[in-house]
This record gives structure tokens, C-alpha cells and sequence, in this order.
């Protein structure tokens, strides 16, 4: 009989998600950013305490606050919707019609389960149904979604849906190659393992479709 808490270690452990949607409570956006940072700064502050950091030093002493900017501002930033990319699209004037792909797209993310870094890359593509997006937006929405506590399973479902949305079509794929230092650093210490996940929206799912993607990316794995 496996106790709650051998439980949630066993799910965080082995890279469960419990939610396909980042869980964030209803008051959430309660507090202002610069509340939130002065929270986390006294949370940090007693974290290094009890580890026995000696908080005087010069090294150290601005730590807490510099951790508590860097979770609200920057790699926690795309929990806020206020933060939402603007996905502009344009008419397909020119009436492309074959796939459009965004490939080795920056992914710096943070896995929810011991919050250390994923680091890898994504590989986003469409096929037009008359819209055409930006090509920095997808970019964009990537790293929107990659700032959070995350699950790369539920990232490259994101991606994908979020374009879907924007383009008003479900002919879009994602593939998120990356290495989770929560596997890398700690655990079983594997350094040369990568994990590779996949979304694929309508004509994506036909074999011949998707094999000319992963033939644009060169990844050989099968899905």
C-alpha cells in the first residue's frame, strides 16, 4: 500500500502530468507581480537559511531577490495571459499551399516536478487553410508556453492548439526534442538522454504528411 506521499514522488519521479492544463488556482493573479516577487524573496530567504547560507555574505545576499524576479518576470513569466503573444495572421494572398515549417525553435522550459531546467528544441509546422501567421509569432507562442512550470507533453500540445486557434485550422504539427536536467543532473544522471514528444493536428496525421515533416527536420524517430 503505496502512502500520498511515496505517491506524488512516484508521479514527479517518472514525469507524470496530472493535468493537460497548467493547474493554476482561481486567484492566481490576486497579487501584483511585485507582491508575488516579495513573497518568493522571503521564501527563498528561508530556504538558504536552512540549508545554513550565511546571508550576510556580499556573494549571496541579493540571491533571494534576484530568484524571486527571475520566477515571477522571466522563466515563470507565461503563466500571466497578460503576457499572451498576439498572434496576428494575414490572408494567404499568395496562395501558398504546402507546408510551412519553423524548425530548431529555442526551447528553455522548466519541468514542474523538481524545477530544473529543460533545455532542447522545437519544430513547429502548418499547412495553410488561408491564414498565414508570422513567422517570430511562433516563436513567440512557443516560449509564451515554455515559460511555466511545465510537462513537455503539455507543451507541445500547447504549441499545437494555440495555432490551431490562430489559424483556424487543425494542420499543424509540433516536435519538442529536449533534455530535462531533472534526468541529466539528479536521479539516474543521465546526460546524454533526450526526450522527444509529438502533437499532430489533421493532415499531419496522414502518414505521407507526416513523414515529409520529420523528412524536414531530419528526426528519425517513429511516431
Amino acid at each position: 500500500m503505496i502512502n500520498n506521499e511515496e505517491f506524488l514522488d512516484e508521479i514527479g519521479d517518472n514525469h507524470f502530468s496530472s493535468n493537460a492544463k497548467n493547474p493554476l488556482r482561481e486567484d492566481a493573479f490576486a497579487l501584483t507581480d511585485e507582491e508575488k516577487i516579495e513573497k518568493i524573496k522571503k521564501d527563498v530567504e528561508n530556504i538558504l537559511q536552512t540549508l545554513g547560507m550565511d546571508l550576510t555574505d556580499d556573494s549571496i545576499k541579493g540571491t533571494p531577490n534576484r530568484v524571486a524576479k527571475m520566477f515571477v518576470k522571466e522563466i515563470f513569466g507565461g503563466l500571466n495571459p497578460a503576457k499572451q503573444p498576439k498572434a496576428s495572421t494575414f490572408d494567404n494572398n499568395y496562395k501558398y499551399g504546402e507546408m510551412l515549417v519553423e524548425k530548431n525553435i529555442t526551447v528553455y522550459s522548466t519541468c514542474e516536478h523538481h524545477l530544473l531546467p529543460i533545455i532542447g528544441r522545437a519544430h513547429v509546422a502548418y499547412i495553410s487553410s488561408g491564414r498565414v501567421i508570422g513567422l517570430s509569432k511562433m516563436n513567440r507562442i512557443v516560449e509564451y508556453y515554455a515559460k511555466r512550470p511545465q510537462v513537455q507533453e503539455r507543451l507541445t500540445m500547447q504549441i499545437v492548439q494555440e495555432l490551431q486557434k490562430a489559424l483556424g485550422t487543425e494542420d499543424v504539427a509540433c516536435v519538442i526534442d529536449a533534455k530535462h536536467l531533472c534526468v541529466n543532473s539528479r536521479g539516474i544522471k543521465d546526460i546524454e538522454s533526450s526526450t522527444v514528444t509529438s502533437e499532430f493536428g489533421g493532415k499531419f496525421k496522414e502518414p505521407q504528411t507526416k513523414r515529409e515533416f520529420l523528412d524536414y527536420i531530419k528526426l528519425d524517430t517513429q511516431f
